[in-house]
């Protein structure tokens, strides 16, 4: 790319305020105890909430990846943003409360209070070992490459550069630097992406503005906009020329009523890293309106990661494969002084993801495996300090683990597919578990033993069936194995059942009117891009 002495100044002085910012919060607010070092004193305002949600979310696979989808098959993989807004109106009526109700630090404490302490350390390894080995491993990848691809900087240069930069904030500070950081980063991230959506629509409108841009750009490729594929739909792979299968990625219907839920629910209902912080709301009524907020900002990210790929592919972008199309807009487009805004939100996105990743990890390790196992008279002093020691763990198997992903080819595809193995059983496991009274241990353990080789199986016996309708096959399985073996084994409800008392779903009238307004969006987008 080329980045001017300009760009290349704005770049590296967010990157030095950012990090002197997050050292500042984490010695301005000392975290003594667990409260104050996992979960933010739980004192976290509903805009915070909002914002860290998006700004932990968004990353390079979306801001590089997506773009290059939208360049490769257009505007249907907004489906994953869009879906994402109605979960996290789902999750924040019928699950937060729940949690809230039993007041649990982790995802895996919950387990343990609806059945025993086998499932919670079990999940509580399993979780550990993705976040570390997986998520932490490809956001360095990722992150780096995606550095490497627009501004030059080496693979390993990238890895260690980003380690650094996260650690200020997730170490030293906690969830609170990693929240109150999140918060500047979720400005920088809209405004730069939004910077490089209005360039180029610009562009395609000769100066007449965005909304004449998307006019234009709908007239140009209106096939671009097909929101629901059919099964003939295909897309041309840059890479091998060949025609490949749109549906197998989005298959059409399912996606609104299928296996694309499986996906949501599980990564925003129960992943530590994304409802810890809702778990540090002020109360149930800021963590509401906070996840309400964080669903209107998943309305407007479509704008910024899908659009500029929908451009490049408009304007017959010289690119090798459909990855490129960002950083090729970037480069062609995005004037000097804005690059550098839009590159450092690009940085402010993965950063974000990966301090949100290891405070989780440091999280899940300190409360569900080392304090029950090997801490259960410690201080909250040295629990603070096993958690810091954890952060430093994680992030140094990161960095030595991410140059080998490289290997692999398709990373984030590997990856997501990796994580759907368990995601099915996960969601039935909380779903029975929370609204079902006779689930019992004996199922969950079921379920959880079989989930694997299950996804396995369906993947070796429907290989040509795309993996969310596989997904969704699975869950419904693994429910009816849950639900067989709970009532085979018990006469009884579980003496650990969930207490739904009356009113426990019942929410504010900001969130009511927020949750009709989105919907009513959704809605309207689908209708008129079918």
């Amino acid at each position: 790319m080329n980045f001017s002495t300009l760009d290349l100044s704005i770049f590296i002085g967010y990157l030095l305020l950012m990090m002197g910012f997050g050292v500042w919060i984490a010695n301005r607010e000392k975290a003594s105890n667990t409260k104050d070092y996992f979960l933010a004193s739980r004192a976290l305002p509903w805009w915070a909430v909002g914002g860290s949600l998006i700004a932990s979310n968004i990353s390079a696979e979306q801001m590089i990846g997506m773009a290059g989808s939208g360049f490769a098959i257009g505007l249907a993989i907004s489906t994953y943003e869009l879906m994402a807004a109605a979960t996290l109106l789902v999750v924040a009526k019928f699950l937060l409360p729940v949690f809230l109700k039993n007041n649990i630090s982790t995802i895996p404490e919950f387990l343990e209070q609806r059945f025993d302490g086998r499932v919670r350390t079990g999940m509580a390894i399993f979780w550990v070992l993705l976040f570390v080995f997986v998520n932490i491993t490809s956001l360095f990848y990722l992150g780096s490459l995606a550095m490497k691809n627009i501004i030059g900087v080496p693979l390993m240069w990238g890895i260690v550069g980003l380690a650094i930069y996260s650690a200020t904030f997730s170490i030293f500070g906690g969830l609170k630097a990693v929240v109150w950081t999140d918060v500047i980063q979720v400005i920088v991230l809209v405004l730069g992406g939004t910077i490089a959506s209005v360039a180029i629509l610009n562009a395609l409108s000769e100066g007449g503005g965005v909304l004449a841009g998307l006019q234009e750009l709908y007239q140009r490729v209106p096939e671009k906009f097909d929101m629901i594929f059919t099964k003939d739909a295909t897309f041309t792979n840059l890479e091998t020329g060949e025609q490949e299968s749109a549906y197998a990625l989005l298959p059409g219907i399912g996606v609104l009523i299928g296996g694309m839920w499986i996906a949501n629910l599980y990564y925003w209902g129960f992943n530590q890293y994304i409802i810890q912080r809702a778990l540090a709301a002020k109360n149930i009524r800021e963590a509401q309106k906070g996840m309400a907020f964080a669903a209107f900002l998943k309305l407007f990210m479509p704008f910024i990661v899908v659009i500029p790929g929908i451009a490049a592919f408009a304007l017959n972008a010289d690119i090798g494969k459909a990855d490129e199309a960002y950083p090729w807009v970037l480069n062609n487009y995005v004037g000097t002084g804005l690059k550098g805004i839009a590159v450092a939100a690009l940085v402010a996105a993965i950063g974000s993801s990966i301090s949100s990743m290891v405070n989780s990890t440091a999280t899940i390790y300190t409360l569900d495996i080392h304090k029950p196992l090997f801490g259960r008279n410690a201080s909250e002093k040295q629990l603070v300090t096993i958690g810091r020691i954890a952060s430093v763990v994680a992030i140094v198997i990161g960095i030595l683990m991410a140059p080998f992903l490289s290997d692999l080819g398709q990373v984030f595809q590997f990856i997501q597919e990796y994580t759907g193995y368990i995601s099915p059983a996960i969601l039935a496991v909380f779903l029975l578990g929370i609204f079902w009274k006779r689930t019992n241990t004996q199922g969950v353990l079921a379920a959880i033993i079989v989930a694997i080789p299950l996804s396995l199986g369906l993947k070796a016996m429907l290989p040509d069936l795309p993996f969310l309708d596989r997904m969704g096959i699975s869950f419904l399985i693994l429910s009816t194995i849950i639900i067989l073996t709970s009532l085979f084994t018990s006469q009884h409800n579980s003496e650990k059942a969930v207490e739904l008392d009356k009113g426990l779903f019942s929410t504010s009238t900001t969130f009511n009117l927020a949750s009709i307004l989105i919907v009513g969006i959704l809605a309207v987008i689908y209708t008129v891009f079918w």
